[in-house]
């Protein structure tokens, strides 16, 4: 009898603890993500009352031309092109915009253009990431690389 009360016990509490890690993960995109093509970590985390996302690590960290780690080459300021990819912040002061969204502008270091953005949380480990110029937008699903 005691074993039985004991496993229940045991059983809830993994359920409840499940529960909880789901409900915090699923409610904000806080933490790291892998983008779709697996080439880039963005690491994602609260400020000035929205969203910061930040590249935190890279498939190919170093620049095979020059041997040197890759830098933010594609910037239209001069300025900024010695920049390293590593620490480059792709969006800052998202903000909320609906139920697990959020609105603002990102980064595309690939082109060096900046575009309107939404994110939003399409389950507890994929992330939708949208670019919009205009009317059009594309977008592509990260998935969260840990907890």
């Amino acid at each position: 009898m005691f074993w039985r009360f004991g496993s229940v016990i045991a059983i809830l509490a993994t359920l409840f603890g499940a529960a909880a890690a789901h409900a915090q993960a699923g409610g904000e995109p806080i933490g790291v993500w892998l983008t779709q093509a697996g080439d880039a970590r963005v690491r994602i985390s609260k400020c000035g009352g929205g969203l910061c996302g930040v590249i935190v690590g890279l498939r190919d960290p170093i620049d095979p031309a020059t041997g040197k780690p890759q830098v933010d080459d594609k910037n239209p300021n001069p300025a900024l092109r010695k920049r390293p990819m590593i620490g480059l912040p792709l969006f800052g002061g998202m903000q909320p915009s609906g139920p697990n969204r959020w609105s603002g502008q990102i980064y595309n270091a690939d082109d060096g253009s900046t575009y309107v953005s939404h994110v939003s949380l399409a389950g507890p480990d994929t992330l939708k990431v949208e670019g919009c110029i205009g009317a059009l937008c594309g977008g592509e699903n990260w998935t969260r690389a840990g907890r």
